[in-house]
């Protein structure tokens, strides 16, 4: 039997307050949460909505060396830029705070001293990277160097911009300091681990067997890293930013951001209670009752942190009811480019408003069309303005600016009594009535995409009836009959604002107002009688605009000097490597080979395989171009390989004996080295 709560407590991943937030932040995290929160107060039930930036780790501390400001005035700055854009675009935290704050500073302090205190953390000694340099540890974060599987480059954590693989930093070919370009070396250190393979079996029953309705993409990233066996991870780091490891000899240490920052979720809510105690009652009701239902709002880059690290913390600890479902969408693309903070290859909030000023909604609603639920989607502008001019304007809009026109023009703005339904009016209604099902049935499983396409539904219902009556013909002749249709017209209209507050809250408050409606809840959803015969109705006015091909051009041009600039700092960002001696070139034999076969590899969607004849036998290549080549172009072409690599065998069985040299374009494409003449396979490169 399904478990009933009494409240919820919904959280939304904490955004590091390194930069401002952009339109992917937006579509995976923040505008699923605010609908769901929405609904459920629509409803009338309890809920906090938690929220709060990220001040710790990494990223600050590099953009702060990158500006020569401090930590906490990086910070400052992008703290309340962040909380600005939320409140803009409508995503209606009940609590919005830091980690910086003295009461996350405190609780997070006492949490891990608990942990520490009751021997549920292990103390280990690691090699680590260390910059001579600096006299600093490097975090994985703060290494670079060339990924192992596709040999892009990467961090030390994660390989971003080619494979997506999580790393050891001691896994990079050629590691270095990303500060001070210098070749870091292992020093041991000491710090304190999660032992997470002591929880493995609790976390298997718990969710593997006890949460198989959560999203294919959350279950799945949950079970592969179950199916392996769980090491302790590292809940400290040698860092000078953060929060100060409350134990004995640990001078130079912080906690871990990833323990620091969800416990954010808590103190924020503590602080929350803490102010307005006689709203809100004690912070232990939203966490620590067992009738408290908890969600997260997460990315999907986030799941192992919000389904396996923060739930064994919360166990370890104890008295914390654990996530009831963890909604995590994909990523959102930016005109079939991933958007990259780096790159500047973002819409920024802050900035869309500027362009766009009073069209939060018409964002919110085009990235709820495309949210990345269930794999990568993508923004373009093109799509942007037909979704707002094609179904905002000529489906919504047109819709509730007719019903109300007529009824200005023929009832003096007042609501028409109803009379006599016919069948055609009863089918209409029984229509729009099923919506309220659709869009809750959708709505309580977290299909946001499909609720808010049920919701414009009832305005394609309400144009349809609007032509197929043509009350304005009829008004020649039978004005009860306009009455009639008119009133229905206005109850779907009101029934609009009420479904769309979820999503569109800025247009629903509009409409509320040219309605004159006073009160709305979401059991009044499908009701006929939402506006009385005589009520008055306010000033008709757009509710949506259209949007021109020159705001749109705009946007295309701002994008494309953007490529450009990016492209020119490709080469600049691209040093020479350093100097090495002839000997060393010696030791590589790159020859020459023709290719014979080509073809994919099953399940590896990067991959080649290539049958290459190298002057003595054939021998087996396999090279991740996949991406950049079909694999009928290469067959009978000849390439460069190096011939006297180690063979390297795949998870799935394959050899790879040698490696095929391409060069990297500044867009991230593989151009495959080839010869101006055709010479004999196996010739030697000198």
């Amino acid at each position: 039997m399904e478990k009933t709560f009494k409240r919820t407590t919904v959280t939304s991943a904490l955004p590091y307050a390194n930069g401002p937030v952009h339109i992917g932040h937006l579509a995976g995290v923040y505008v699923p949460a605010d609908i769901y929160v929405r609904y459920l107060r629509l409803k009338g039930e309890e809920v906090l909505f938690v929220g709060g930036s990220d001040e710790h780790g990494v990223p600050v501390t590099q953009r702060a060396r990158k500006e020569g400001i401090t930590p906490q005035d990086v910070v400052d700055r992008y703290h309340n830029i962040i909380k600005e854009s939320f409140r803009e675009f409508g995503i209606s935290f009940d609590v919005y705070s830091r980690t910086t704050s003295d009461v996350h500073h405190r609780f997070a302090s006492d949490f891990f001293r608990k942990l520490y205190d009751e021997g549920k953390l292990v103390e280990q000694s690691t090699k680590q990277f260390y910059d001579e340099k600096t006299e600093k540890f490097l975090t994985d974060r703060d290494v670079v160097g060339e990924c192992p599987y596709c040999h892009k480059q990467a961090y030390g954590n994660q390989c971003e911009e080619g494979c997506g693989r999580a790393l050891e930093p001691t896994e990079l070919i050629n590691p270095r300091s990303k500060e001070t370009g210098e070749t870091p070396v292992l020093r041991e250190t000491k710090n304190w681990y999660l032992p997470l393979n002591e929880y493995q079996q609790w976390l298997k029953e718990w969710i593997l067997e006890s949460h198989k309705e959560w999203r294919p993409n959350v279950y799945g990233q949950c079970k592969s890293w179950l199916d392996m066996d769980l090491q302790p991870r590292a809940m400290t780091r040698d860092l000078d930013w953060g929060i100060p490891v409350p134990v004995e000899g640990a001078d130079g240490k912080v906690l871990y951001v990833w323990f620091d920052a969800p416990i954010g979720y808590i103190s924020n809510t503590k602080e929350l209670c803490d102010n307005e105690p006689e709203k809100w009652g004690s912070w232990e009701k939203w966490w620590q009752n067992e009738d408290t239902r908890l969600l997260h709002f997460i990315g999907k880059d986030n799941i192992v942190f919000h389904c396996i690290i923060f739930p064994t913390m919360m166990k370890a600890h104890g008295g914390y009811v654990m996530p009831d479902n963890v909604p995590s969408n994909e990523f959102l693309n930016l005109e079939d480019d991933k958007i990259s903070t780096s790159r500047n290859w973002a819409v920024w909030l802050h900035e869309y408003l500027v362009d766009f000023p009073g069209k939060q909604d018409v964002l919110r609603y085009v990235l709820t069309a495309n949210a990345p639920e269930t794999k990568d989607n993508n923004f373009t502008w093109r799509d942007f303005q037909a979704r707002n001019n094609n179904e905002l304007v000529a489906v919504y809009g047109n819709f509730v600016n007719r019903a109300l026109v007529l009824t200005h023009k023929y009832f003096d703005g007042k609501v028409p009594a109803c009379g006599e339904l016919i069948d055609y009016d009863k089918a209409t209604i029984a229509e729009f009535i099923n919506v309220k099902a659709e869009v809750e049935k959708l709505l309580d499983t977290f299909k946001f995409r499909e609720a808010q396409k049920e919701a414009m539904n009832l305005a394609r219902i309400g144009n349809k009836y609007l032509a197929d009556t043509e009350p304005w013909k009829l008004a020649k002749t039978d004005m009860g009959r306009v009455g009639t249709i008119l009133n229905l017209s206005l109850q779907l209209a009101a029934n609009l604002a009420i479904a769309f507050e979820p999503f569109l809250p800025f247009s629903s408050e509009k409409l509320r107002g040219m309605l004159g409606m006073e009160s709305f809840e979401w059991e009044q959803l499908g009701c006929t009688d939402l506006l009385a015969a005589g009520h008055q109705l306010g000033k008709a006015e757009l509710l949506f605009e259209k949007i021109d091909d020159s705001a749109i051009d705009a946007q295309m041009q701002r994008l494309e000097e953007i490529k450009k600039a990016n492209e020119a700092a490709s080469y600049r960002a691209n040093p020479v490597k350093p100097t090495v001696s002839f000997e060393d070139w010696e030791k590589l034999d790159i020859r020459v080979g023709t290719v014979l076969e080509c073809e994919r590899v099953p399940k590896m969607k990067k991959l080649l395989k290539f049958k290459i004849a190298d002057g003595i036998a054939d021998r087996t290549i396999v090279s991740g171009i996949a991406e950049h080549y079909a694999p009928e172009e290469l067959v009978g072409k000849q390439v460069l390989f190096i011939a006297n690599f180690a063979p390297r065998q795949f998870k799935n069985g394959l050899v790879s004996e040698g490696m095929i040299l391409s060069a990297e374009n500044y867009d991230g494409s593989l151009a495959v080295t080839s010869l101006l003449r055709e010479v004999k396979p196996g010739s030697e490169v000198k």
